[in-house]
């Protein structure tokens, strides 16, 4: 019996030590994607397309940042500007709301095209999108501890691997040729040494009229956070809010005198009347997407507490969230409950509530706290409020011929800072500005120093120009960049800073993303990869006028086409303008004489079919 117990104990040990090898063995893999945001998600699905294998390491038990954590309006001004992943995206989130509800329901005509849709809706799709890639592997609750280097070598460096904490306290190891850093935080690309900033620049240092404090001086101030809350009117779904843990009702009393003096009407509501944005148009099912109000006399988003969170340890960035949680939720609860608010206010603001079937392991509340912006990488190009500019004479903005992505959104802000209490001042540090349409260079993307690592959420920009990239629809373009970037930097065995952008263009084109925006030839257009790649070599600049009319707006911040951004196609090529295209060919292209006055659509394509398609 002894012999026997002795036995069983060696090949306990044996089995332990083995399962303990096995949790500390590195993993291997070519591309390691780190958060599982829309842009990480796009990231690995493009890598994988590419016929690489991916380790998609998500920080929490949740995938699809925002998308799925209570961001279902989703911010982009025409729907001409979604291309690529994102779009891929909504059609299918638009075809599922068909399946269930049909084609004329009112589900489908509030999932706006797919870009509304509920968080649940959106989780699923985002989950099946995944699932058709077996190469794949996504890899949860795993929060980054530390990254491994090379020596510096004349200025460069590479990633060799990245440790993983878990939650039960053992690391995991992973070793790839490319890492992704797609976290809202930049948290891999700090880790990596990459220079980054965090809060506003100077006006002075890239010339932006908007940039820093009211004095024009930098500091480090970053944009405000919130919770983006869903809920609804609907009582046969709706989850009551309870007293969040913590409640102090003094911390909120104060909030009744902007009631008082007529600067709030509501609680909820879709204008500034009230505190809490019921996002208009509503949602599928009787839902909103509750957002901070600009402008507003109290407000969600709390900016005067958020500057310690980008470079902040753990235990710093749960004190920052479990504070604006407790705001968030707290003073929902004293409007809906506490004596002292007026009645009509009260019970108008309990006509809402959580639902029950959105969140149903955080009873109801978003699982992610909105991280609006955090760190940023100063990476090889810095998108500034110079690349948004409107190019001289020109409907359209200023050229980028390395672009990689588009994005049509205003350079926005919802505050850095505060003035006066959290419910009789303002704040500070607002900006709201519209631009044209933009195309977004790769070297947004691209570290300094690092020659595996792609950054395409905490990317390159300025705080101004941040405000026009921090959008998941751009997000998801630029993450699917840098996962297309990835492979082919694996493949040809070059650093990121090396790969050919036009052969990363060209990969883009044919998996229907623009890097310039066009309103007349969407991705399912036969011309779509010609189109977008003369675009972006300069053929669609100088078609039209700098002033056009304003969009027709299709409610909320939405509108129709841009203006003067259209490729008209069956126009034919005036004199003028078949000698300026000639201008613009590759050294080694040619076009006889006689394309001269055929339609823009057969120019274009014997351009295209000489110069890319036949290579």
């Amino acid at each position: 019996m002894m012999r026997i117990l002795r036995l069983l104990i060696v090949v306990s040990i044996a089995i332990s030590s083995t399962l303990a090898m096995a949790a500390d063995a590195a993993r291997q893999t070519d591309v390691c994607v780190y958060g599982s945001t829309p842009a990480g998600i796009a990231a690995a699905v493009s890598a994988a397309k590419a016929g690489r294998s991916v380790l998609l390491v998500e920080p929490t038990d949740h995938i699809g940042g925002m998308l799925t954590s209570g961001l279902s309006h989703t911010d982009f001004r025409s729907f001409e500007a979604l291309t690529g992943f994102f779009l891929d995206f909504a059609q299918r989130v638009d075809a599922d709301y068909v399946a269930r509800y049909g084609a004329d329901s009112e589900q489908v005509v509030a999932a706006f095209r797919g870009t509304h849709g509920e968080p649940s809706v959106n989780l699923r799709i985002l989950q099946q999108m995944l699932a058709e890639y077996p190469a794949i592997q996504t890899l949860k609750q795993l929060v980054l501890e530390e990254v491994a280097t090379t020596d510096s070598q004349l200025g460069r460096r590479r990633i060799v691997s990245a440790t993983f904490a878990g939650p039960d306290g053992q690391s995991q190891q992973i070793d790839a040729r490319a890492f992704i850093d797609a976290s809202y935080e930049g948290d891999l690309l700090a880790a990596a040494g990459e220079c980054y900033h965090v809060g506003r620049e100077s006006r002075s240092q890239y010339g932006e009229p908007m940039a820093g404090n009211p004095q024009g001086q930098a500091d480090g101030q970053v944009q405000g956070y919130n919770l983006r809350l869903i809920m609804t009117t609907d009582t046969t779904n709706m989850r009551e809010p309870v007293q969040p843990a913590g409640y102090n009702r003094d911390d909120f009393v104060d909030v009744l005198q902007a009631f008082e003096s007529g600067k709030l009407k509501h609680v909820f509501a879709s204008d500034r009347s009230g505190i809490y944005r019921a996002h208009a148009p509503g949602m599928p099912n009787d839902k909103a997407d509750i957002n901070d109000t600009p402008h507003a006399a109290v407000r969600l988003s709390m900016p005067d507490i958020n500057d310690a969170y980008p470079d902040g340890d753990r235990a710093t960035r749960a004190k920052i969230v479990a504070a604006h949680y407790a705001y968030n939720l707290g003073l929902l609860y004293f409007l809906q409950h506490d004596a002292a608010v007026p009645p009509a206010i009260r019970e108008d603001a309990r006509r809402w509530g959580f639902c029950r079937d959105e969140f149903p392991g955080t009873a109801g509340i978003p699982p992610q706290l909105y991280i609006r912006e955090a760190r940023r990488m100063v990476g090889q190009h810095v998108f500034t409020a110079r690349d948004t500019e409107q190019a001289d004479g020109d409907a359209r903005a200023v050229l980028h011929r390395d672009s990689i992505a588009i994005g049509d959104y205003v350079h926005n802000c919802h505050g850095t800072g505060r003035t006066g209490s959290r419910f009789d001042g303002q704040h500070e540090g607002e900006f709201y500005k519209k631009v044209p349409p933009y195309q977004i260079p790769y070297g947004v993307i691209v570290p300094a120093v690092t020659e595996n690592l792609l950054v395409p959420v905490a990317c390159s920009a300025s705080h101004f120009g941040f405000g026009a990239l921090r959008l998941e629809p751009i997000w998801s373009s630029l993450g699917q960049a840098a996962g297309c970037a990835a492979a082919i930097a694996i493949e040809q065995d070059l650093p990121v800073q090396a790969i050919d952008v036009p052969h990363l263009q060209q990969r883009l084109h044919a998996d229907g993303s623009a890097t310039i925006y066009v309103t007349d030839v969407p991705p399912d257009s036969e011309d779509f990869a010609a189109l977008q790649w003369w675009g972006t070599r300069g053929g669609l600049h100088g078609l039209a006028p700098a002033k056009q009319p304003r969009p027709k707006s299709l409610g909320s911040q939405y509108n129709a086409a841009f203006p003067g951004h259209a490729a008209e196609l069956d126009n034919p090529v005036t004199d003028a303008l078949h000698k300026r295209w000639l201008t613009l060919l590759p050294a080694d292209t040619t076009i006889p004489d006689t394309a001269s006055k055929q339609a823009r659509r057969d120019w274009i394509r014997a351009a295209w079919r000489h110069s890319v398609a036949g290579n």
